[in-house]
């Protein structure tokens, strides 16, 4: 594949992309085919060490903040026809309550997801203060004559101390797995902002 030929794929690729952004990316990318080139590869050499147009606009467009990418894809191209915008004001009252209420669930699984690492957390912290409460409490029951209570007091206090130890893992591994489901679902809504083409 030529120079020519990657950038004009590229560009393809990149074309949802405001001006600045676009130019800065091809610009990029051909000023590393021209290094290359300069450190001795053929063209064609040069263009293949960089790998495919797709893979360089998977690249850009993951990179790239979500912001941006909204703004991109949801700026219209061309203006819209006045039937279209009747219609859009027409129909607003069903699409727009469906649109609410799609993203009403997807904030409640959201935040119900975080409400169990969030009850999670607050179960152990619960569990170490009791720990604490029936070290403290056992000298205060050996005190006053109740030894044996003091005692069961001691175990159970070693016994929260050591389940709480292994819910904190517990809980630490949750948490990873709920920043790392997150992270998944905010790739999730940057890939629907990104045109198809773009990334396969």
């Amino acid at each position: 594949m030529t120079k020519r030929e990657f950038l004009d794929e590229l560009r393809k690729r990149l074309s949802d992309l405001n001006d600045e952004d676009f130019v800065s990316s091809v610009a990029y990318y051909e000023e590393m085919i021209d290094d290359r080139m300069e450190d001795g590869l053929s063209e064609e050499e040069a263009v293949e060490a960089i790998g495919t147009p797709a893979d360089a606009a998977a690249q850009i467009l993951k990179e790239m903040p979500l912001g941006k990418l909204i703004k991109a894809r949801v700026k219209p191209k061309n203006k819209l026809p006045v039937w279209a915008i009747v219609l859009l004001i027409v129909g607003s009252p069903i699409w727009l309550s469906l649109l609410i209420a799609a993203l009403s669930v997807v904030i409640s699984v959201y935040a119900a997801l975080w409400s169990v690492i969030a009850s999670l957390w607050a179960v152990d912290l619960s569990v170490a203060l009791g720990a604490f409460a029936s070290f403290v409490g056992a000298p205060i029951l050996f005190a006053t004559g109740f030894g044996w209570t003091g005692l069961a007091s001691i175990g159970a206090a070693l016994f929260m101390a050591g389940f709480s130890i292994f819910l904190f893992f517990g809980c630490l591994y949750a948490t990873k797995g709920m920043c790392i489901l997150a992270k998944q679902i905010f790739l999730l809504i940057k890939r629907a902002f990104v045109r198809k083409e773009a990334v396969q």
